[in-house]
């Protein structure tokens, strides 16, 4: 999942980094559950939480309020990938399985949501059911029906003409799912015959192949219902009919949105959510600045979970009062470079092993903040991701590239020289500062990069992920960050690597990489019931990724989250990249 620092999205160890450096070190540690001053702001330490609940009450009322710097793919549940909009979602979309509210890698368990249970695999692997509680209401009070699942699951996989983001797993693996044509131009009241739903509360999924980790993949907001009369396609996102705590009062297109109470919500059939605020207001296209000056002053939560500007950090990190108030954290997510793989020369390996030994790691890692934002990366996999080997295929002295080695590969390629352009988020100034840094690096070899910059919100689905237009624009080199589906070696990789993930609009496999070795490697580590043998697999998946060259990894992502003081339990989570937990997040005062 994109991480927006999308995204997606996730991590398989509670990896907590200590804020450890001399200047990150606060004195006078509390119990983050018993952090409430006479304001009822927090008086936790910092880090408080990455290890538990901080400011943790069940007081109701007030608004919450989100700010995000650009606008999101889409609120739409079934056409969204970035991280923070799984999170988000769950407040007015339901999915069949989520994860547990909770730090570190407790929030990396799984728990039914809209299912009464997990499923229950048969076939070996082959055929999941799930069966939904009894008592669920849309907001309108109509019943959700298993067949609104299915619905759901039908229109966000199989209309990638209308609903073009998001994941397509279902599509890949469902029998006949590469026959069906989706519910907008398959009229017929069956739909896709391997999704059943033999009466209103039972859901049965045959697959293709044995899916080991299926539970992990309904956990997307895909699965979360969708009633056939009231879907209009991609405007669906005008009227989304809730089915968690809260639906939207409001919606306008780049500019906000208003969640208020879902009245027919049941906490009966609900033991996750608590439906605190009164109301939620998600403001779109705020200055990152003002984003921070606003969480700084405990007014705001950074909807995109990003962490604090550069020019905030060095604030921050000098100042006590505020360093006990910020949590330092891995989130299972990579910032790399993809390679494009269709573009001329990168077509040819050794020009990408050229690209490869060119960066300047270091020089990365620092314009995106220094160590506290991540560590030098070498592999596809994150540490904090099952499957993660440690290695190092082009190591460089101090990780800060080799000219020699470089301009070696460059005439192995047949090139002395090569013009490219490099894109990345114009929303995302650390992305800039890391793209600026990998120009500098790459022309002292030969490779001269011209730096695109595009929007956030329309990154996948009109420039970056689009690769048509990467190759008309000669875009070999593209800027990107990514968190696991879910916390596995394939939840992280299958939508990067895979060829036959490669979608013409809405694409994540941004090097356009389609190896059959790697592609079956995948199909058998899923269908892999032994977890030893599967994550040795998804290592073997890893290597073979950085023999062929097809993305530089540049940092194992860490954010460093501002605690906004005002708000009550804040939980930085593994599920959702390190995010706080979006779920039950109330306001102290009205």
């Amino acid at each position: 999942m994109e991480g927006n620092p999308p995204i997606m999205r996730r991590s398989a160890l509670a990896a907590i980094a200590a804020i450890g450096s001399a200047t990150l070190l606060v004195a006078g540690c509390s119990k983050a559950d018993d952090n409430k001053d006479g304001n009822g702001g927090s008086s936790a330490a910092a880090n408080a939480a990455t290890k538990g609940v901080v400011n943790a009450s069940d007081k109701k009322g007030g608004t919450l309020t989100y700010e995000l710097s650009d606008v999101p793919d889409s609120f739409d549940p079934g056409n969204t990938y970035y991280a923070y909009m799984y999170n988000f979602s769950r407040l007015y979309a339901r999915p069949l399985m989520t994860f547990e509210p909770a730090a570190g890698s407790k929030g990396n368990t799984l728990v039914p949501d809209l299912a009464a249970s997990k499923g229950v695999s048969s076939d070996g692997g082959k055929t999941w059911t799930y069966k939904l509680r009894s008592g669920l209401k849309y907001q309108d009070g109509t019943p959700i029906t298993s067949k609104d699942v299915k619905y759901a699951v039908e229109r966000s996989n199989f209309a990638r003409d209308v609903l073009s983001l998001g994941p397509n797993y279902f599509q890949q693996f469902l029998v006949g799912g590469d026959k069906y044509k989706g519910p907008y131009k398959d009229k017929s009241a069956k739909g896709l015959a391997s999704i059943e739903t033999p009466d209103d509360t039972t859901i049965v999924f045959h697959l293709k192949t044995a899916f080991q980790e299926f539970d992990y993949l309904v956990s997307a907001p895909q699965t979360a219902p969708v009633p056939q009369a009231k879907d209009n396609g991609v405007d669906y996102v005008k009227n989304i009919v809730s089915s968690g705590s809260y639906q939207f009062q409001s919606y306008q297109d780049g500019k906000q949105a208003v969640l208020v109470r879902n009245k027919n919500w049941d906490p009966k059939t609900d033991p996750l959510r608590k439906q605190l605020p009164d109301k939620i207001v998600v403001n779109l296209k705020v200055n990152a600045e003002t984003i921070d000056k606003d969480v700084l002053a405990g007014d705001a939560i950074d909807l995109g979970g990003s962490g604090v500007q550069a020019a905030t950090q060095a604030q921050v990190l000098t100042d006590a009062s505020k360093k006990a108030n910020t949590d330092n954290t891995y989130g299972g997510r990579l910032v790399y470079m993809a390679i494009n793989t269709k573009v001329k020369p990168f077509d040819n390996v050794a020009c990408r092993k050229a690209v490869e030994y060119a960066v300047d790691k270091v020089s990365v890692q620092t314009a995106e903040g220094g160590p506290i934002r991540g560590e030098v990366a070498s592999t596809v996999l994150p540490p904090d991701i099952t499957g993660y080997s440690k290695a190092d295929e082009y190591a460089t002295t101090g990780s800060k590239g080799d000219v020699a080695k470089a301009k070696e590969q460059l005439k192995a390629c047949g090139k002395t020289a090569i013009n490219t352009n490099i894109s990345a988020r114009s929303d995302r100034q650390p992305e800039i500062d890391a793209a600026t840094a990998i120009i500098n690096s790459l022309k002292k070899v030969g490779i001269n990069a011209t730096l695109k910059q595009y929007p956030s919100g329309k990154y996948f689905t009109d420039y970056a992920g689009v690769p048509k237009f990467t190759e008309q624009q000669n875009i070999g080199l593209i800027m990107m960050q990514w968190g696991a589906d879910w916390p596995s070696g394939y939840g992280f990789l299958q939508q990067i690597l895979n060829g036959q993930a490669i979608s013409q609009s809405g694409n994540t496999n941004l090097s356009q990489y389609n190896n059959k070795s790697v592609n079956d490697l995948l199909a058998k580590a899923i269908g892999t019931q032994d977890t030893t043998e599967r994550n040795s697999i998804y290592t073997q998946i890893d290597k073979q990724t950085m023999d062929d060259a097809a993305l530089v990894p540049l940092t194992y992502f860490k954010v460093l989250l501002a605690r906004p003081t005002n708000y009550t339990n804040l939980v930085s989570t593994a599920a959702f990249s390190g995010q706080y937990d979006y779920l039950n997040i109330g306001v102290a005062s009205k």
